[in-house]
């Protein structure tokens, strides 16, 4: 079995700062304080980063108290109950992003985050419930029945809502893939399999969450030249 400390070691040789990163370095919430994470704010998170995806972050940013109006605060409930007349009028909004699709992601969203609500009591308590030895799956279903979850934008999601999950950056992949870890991005069953029980085994020998490791595998790599 490939030690992570290898990993550790490629990474303090790359970054002179290496003590300090770890000392910052993004970390999971507690079940506790993801159940604790309104409904509303899962949901507009989400909506933040599918309209990310392939725009200019800060003008996303500096729209997003507009968005946050048109959209209801982004109020699962609310939004549900809207008729399809209300997200076509969104299109001809001011202040926001008139994206048809990522609209509609929206309400499929807030769809799928209201059966969330229904099943396990809030958005937080299906994502507390969520365990690293079963992560391939939990995030299978996720991108099934999310609407734009997939890829990046669902990894980015869940990073910034404190959940702990892999991050499949550029140097994440290239220092899984030279060590022959994976072949590629995980896309298959078996492919996942092995992802999965090599994160296993890792966090058991270093104490570590999959983020953590994430974020280690990347540095590993070095600084971009």
């Amino acid at each position: 079995m490939l030690s992570f400390s290898r990993f550790i070691e490629q990474a303090q040789a790359q970054h002179t700062d290496y003590d300090l990163r770890f000392k910052h370095i993004s970390k999971a919430k507690s079940a506790k304080q993801l159940a604790a994470i309104p409904d509303h704010r899962w949901l507009s998170v989400l909506s933040q980063c599918v309209f990310q995806s392939g725009f200019n972050w800060t003008v996303v940013a500096n729209k997003w108290p507009r968005f946050e109006e048109v959209f209801l605060g982004f109020d699962v409930i609310d939004l549900v109950m809207q008729p399809d007349e209300f997200y076509e009028r969104l299109m001809q909004e001011t202040g926001i992003i008139r994206h048809h699709a990522k609209i509609k992601a929206v309400h499929e969203n807030a769809i799928f985050f209201h059966d969330l609500i229904q099943s396990h009591g809030s958005v937080g308590k299906y994502f507390s419930a969520w365990k690293p030895e079963d992560y391939a799956d939990n995030l299978r279903e996720f991108r099934k029945r999310s609407n734009r979850g997939g890829g990046r934008t669902g990894q980015v999601f869940l990073r910034a809502m404190g959940v702990d999950t892999l991050m499949f950056s550029n140097d994440m992949l290239q220092a899984l893939i030279s060590t022959g870890v994976i072949e590629a991005a995980p896309s298959s069953k078996a492919s996942w399999a092995k992802l999965q029980a090599t994160m296993d085994r890792w966090r058991e020998e270093t104490g570590l969450g999959l983020s953590e490791i994430s974020q280690i595998l990347a540095w590993s790599v070095g600084p971009r030249k």
